[in-house]
């Protein structure tokens, strides 16, 4: 079961699929990240035909966020065009999101809306983050 919230940014992250720029490779991947005074802001993958440049939906959204001043995050939902097993953020998404949230809950959605929940501590074990800056050395 779902709550209204993890119901409304899965939603979200599907409609923001739908923009996505991915002429290349044809995987369409949308997020929406909720900050934790409730602001909701999208991202989708957009791709560069010389593939360097590509960001994921992730960034988009957490990019999104901290340019207008949000840095605090409560949960984000991810989705695309896979059926079968839900999108995962990829290593560099992972790391991305780790500067902002050790714990952040992540959602997974599959086009049909339904949801798997992790979170980022399960997805990068052991990370590095701003905290680790502060370790003996």
């Amino acid at each position: 079961p779902q709550d209204s919230e993890s119901a409304e940014l899965a939603k979200i992250s599907l409609e923001a699929r739908n923009q996505s720029h991915s002429p290349y490779s044809k995987f369409r991947v949308g997020a929406a990240i909720r900050t934790v005074d409730g602001v909701i802001f999208k991202g989708c993958n957009i791709e560069s035909c010389s593939f360097s440049p590509t960001i994921c939906a992730e960034r988009v959204a957490v990019a999104s966020a901290v340019a207008a001043g949000h840095r605090n995050f409560e949960a984000i939902a991810i989705s695309s065009d896979l059926e079968e097993e839900p999108c995962t953020p990829c290593g560099v998404c992972r790391q991305f999101m780790r500067e902002f949230s050790k714990d952040l809950r992540i959602l997974l959605v599959r086009p049909n809306g339904t949801v798997c929940r992790t979170d980022l501590e399960k997805l990068l074990p052991g990370s590095f983050g701003p905290d680790s800056l502060s370790w003996q050395r």
